[in-house]
């Protein structure tokens, strides 16, 4: 909103300092301030809004140190992470821009679906909440909306780097180095030189005309993409701090991806895809990391405040569909390899166990516990520890994710 005011000014009446909010740069930095005073300022706030709601968590004794202290923390926190992510987004960014808006919807979609399930365990007193089956039809309704989105739209182009031998120096004396956009269903793939993978060749074997069926292929990757990540993020939100902490290291780095793969001039001496437009989204990005931040200055130990699904399911799928949008989906088992393997310990706990109870007669576990942050708990390691770790392994992991800029 204010982009267009301010745009209105200059045009209008050369308001002085108006231009300034034509760079991203400038409204990505303002909107990551605003978030994060919003969060911190106004967190406190909410909490004790939920706090004299009794919107308190409800904790199954599972013989974790620490564990039973926190019942009665107020829950549904994500709401602090979605407010100070929207306000600032829809006053800075260019609102009639497609993944903007596509990251708008992502928010509220995914908040809702959390909200509906904390709402269902605190005031109906299910502790099993939003039942599974809802949970994932609506990620997989999302995923269905973002694929199509991507792929149908218009405005959703890429535009590839021309052979040495075609680009030409045009009128203007810059030599034009891309060619036309186009609608793709490329993607890049990390550590090659020639790093782009086509998904709609994986029809190739329908014969001539194979093209016009690839949606169905990107809809089926967005779908499982989305699914997957916010479910390892959900998954994740087990100990304080940890997932906010970790999503943040992991948004700023899909903000520098954002920003390179929107900018021609980067795009082109970093050789990687030019997204038309994409770069808009860095302030959005920069918003939610604000947000993350901010919401980390009640959560860390011992939180005043639990993101609960509100917060988790809206992390992982803002995250899983900013990777789709900038076609750096195959990053994530790097990048947010935490949720990965979150994610991969629960299912080979629950496989391995299922496995050895039929075979012997008995159940055997590879962990202590999951997810595998509660396997370190039950090693008596401290949460403060564990998060630490886990963060820090989150930031080497985004350093090589920024790497693979250059590695080929």
């Amino acid at each position: 909103m204010l982009y267009y005011l301010f745009h209105y000014l200059e045009t209008q009446f050369s308001f002085p300092g108006a231009s300034v909010f034509q760079f991203i740069t400038f409204r990505a930095a303002a909107a990551f301030i605003l978030s994060l005073l919003i969060s911190a300022i106004f967190g406190k706030r909410i909490i004790n809004f939920l706090r004299n709601q009794q919107v308190g968590e409800t904790v199954r004794d599972l013989g974790l140190d620490g564990q039973i202290q926190k019942a009665g923390t107020p829950t549904m926190g994500g709401v602090i992470i979605i407010l100070a992510t929207l306000i600032p987004a829809i006053l800075l960014a260019k609102l009639d821009n497609i993944y903007i808006i596509i990251l708008l919807i992502t928010t509220v979609w995914m908040g809702l679906i959390g909200f509906l399930d904390d709402y269902i365990k605190v005031f109906k007193k299910d502790k099993d909440g939003l039942s599974g089956k809802f949970k994932v039809l609506g990620q997989v309704g999302l995923g269905i909306f973002v694929g199509a989105m991507l792929y149908f739209n218009e405005d959703v182009t890429i535009k590839e780097q021309l052979p040495k031998e075609q680009q030409i120096v045009q009128n203007n004396g810059k030599v034009k180095v891309f060619g036309e956009a186009h609608k793709s269903t490329k993607t890049t793939v990390p550590f090659f030189k020639d790093n782009e993978l086509d998904y709609s060749k994986a029809l190739g074997f329908l014969g001539d005309g194979y093209e016009k069926y690839g949606w169905i292929v990107f809809i089926f990757i967005v779908v499982f993409i989305v699914t997957g990540i916010s479910n390892g993020a959900n998954l994740t939100d087990g100990i304080d701090g940890l997932a906010a902490g970790s999503s943040a290291i992991m948004v700023v780095t899909l903000g520098v991806f954002a920003w390179v793969s929107g900018n021609i001039i980067f795009a082109d001496y970093l050789d990687v895809m030019y997204i038309p437009n994409s770069g808009e989204m860095t302030v959005f990005i920069l918003a939610f990391a604000g947000a993350l931040i901010g919401f980390l200055w009640y959560n860390t130990y011992p939180a005043q405040v639990f993101m609960g699904d509100t917060g988790s399911l809206t992390i992982g799928g803002i995250i899983a569909v900013i990777a789709i949008a900038i076609r750096k989906e195959l990053l994530l088992p790097i990048l947010a390899g935490i949720f990965v393997v979150e994610n991969l310990s629960v299912i080979l706990q629950v496989s391995w166990f299922k496995y050895t109870r039929k075979k012997f007669g008995e159940g055997r576990r590879i962990f202590r516990m999951s997810p595998l942050h509660h396997h370190y708990q039950k090693l008596s390691y401290h949460e403060s520890k564990i998060v630490t770790r886990f963060w820090i392994v989150g930031i080497l992991l985004a350093v090589l994710t920024i790497v693979t800029l250059k590695l080929r």
